[in-house]
């Protein structure tokens, strides 16, 4: 059985971002969108999650431990899942480096 934990990367007052782990395991990343209706979510995960696994995430973690948590009232709750694998994590200061070495 998965051990998701969420730890919270930003937050606005209308979203918030968290990456997901499953123990020491980088598994994924959900942003939250919340609308005075609807909340919103991209959920990346990595290549490995099967159907099941990936309804198991979002139906009795992400919507049970962070919709549901957050006290916001809905009509729905709409998911869009990008599966994948990770290409990388980029930054202002990756690029800053990059320019001082070509000088």
């Amino acid at each position: 059985m998965a051990d998701y934990q969420f730890e919270r990367e930003c937050r606005t007052p209308y979203s918030e971002a968290y990456l997901i782990t499953d123990g020491d395991e980088r598994v994924g990343r959900v942003d939250l969108h919340y609308t005075p209706s609807i909340v919103y979510a991209t959920l990346c995960i990595s290549e490995k999650f099967t159907e099941d696994a990936i309804q198991d995430l979002i139906y009795h973690h992400i919507d049970e431990e962070l919709v549901m948590s957050a006290d916001v009232a809905r009509d729905d709750f709409i998911v869009t899942v990008y599966q994948g694998r990770e290409a990388g994590e980029f930054s202002d200061e990756d690029f800053e480096d990059e320019e001082e070495e070509e000088d």
